[in-house]
């Protein structure tokens, strides 16, 4: 039986005590935040990340997985499901690569593809689907890469330096991923 949560280079595994340092710079990274997330990059403390940990940790529709490196362990991101409908069998995705230096190394696609794999065949979603900016043409890529499908778009949704930026919808049904 094979793990789902290893891949070739990283695995996807609990978030431990250790490993708030890590976290806790990158939601202080304001470049960070503008590509993760579409609520104002407002850096955030150790104190607000361990409360958003304990809110993951006792929420029955959400899961959060380090992204760790696989020969040292060490971190280099979140990923996840949020929202989950257990019943329609469906959830929101997230990934943030937060270590620069793993950056553009293919380290995201990586980590999609295990969520991928150990949402549709471990979890038995029939569909995962998520939001991303339209200026995050890196992510963008990464997630067509893997299959996604841009299904819809909120107009001007997004208000970054004075200007709207659209938000665009992406999903994948189980019966279109190829793994």
């Amino acid at each position: 039986m094979r793990n789902m949560l290893i891949g070739d280079n990283i695995k996807l595994g609990s978030l431990n005590m250790s490993d708030m340092e890590y976290i806790s710079s990158w939601f202080n990274d304001v470049e960070f935040l503008r590509y993760y997330d579409m609520v104002p990059a407002i850096p955030k403390s150790q104190k607000d990340m361990l409360k958003l940990l304990e809110y993951y940790e006792s929420s029955e529709d959400k899961q959060i997985f380090a992204v760790r490196l696989l020969h040292s362990n060490t971190i280099i991101g979140i990923a996840g499901f949020d929202d989950i409908l257990w019943s329609n069998g469906v959830a929101t995705t997230f990934i943030g690569i937060g270590s620069k230096e793993s950056k553009g190394k293919g380290l995201g696609k990586e980590t999609m593809r295990l969520l991928l794999d150990f949402g549709f065949n471990e979890l038995n979603f029939h569909r995962i689907q998520l939001n991303v900016i339209s200026y995050n043409s890196a992510a963008i890529s990464l997630y067509e890469s893997v299959g996604f499908k841009k299904e819809g778009t909120y107009r001007d949704f997004i208000y970054r330096d004075g200007k709207r930026y659209d938000l665009y919808l992406y999903g994948i049904l189980k019966e279109e991923y190829t793994g």
